[in-house]
């Protein structure tokens, strides 16, 4: 079952989002993961907190997705977006069928 992390970051900053996606993808993909979005604009369409970026991770399930998100490898990466100020990220099971 495919299993997605959804990660909202509130930052402008090109600087620090060209250093997360050159740091990310090698990661991502040796705990079996891929990029879909590369931190594209976001547009909020039920109101509330609009996140500036969104990036998208596809996992093919979700212990890999865990195991990623949980990994002494990705805390630096953790931190540079935690440095943008709010963000988030949510886990995101999908399905078969």
């Amino acid at each position: 079952m495919t299993a997605y992390i959804i990660v909202e970051i509130d930052t402008r900053d090109e600087e620090l989002m060209a250093e997360y996606r050159k740091h990310t993808p090698g990661l991502v993909s040796k705990f079996g993961g891929k990029f879909i979005v590369r931190g594209g604009n976001c547009t909020s369409l039920e109101g509330g907190w609009t996140p500036a970026r969104v990036v998208v991770l596809e996992f093919p399930d979700r212990a890999k997705a865990e195991r990623f998100y949980h990994s002494e490898e990705y805390k630096p990466v953790l931190a540079m977006r935690l440095k943008a100020g709010h963000s988030k990220a949510i886990l995101v099971d999908g399905h078969n069928g």
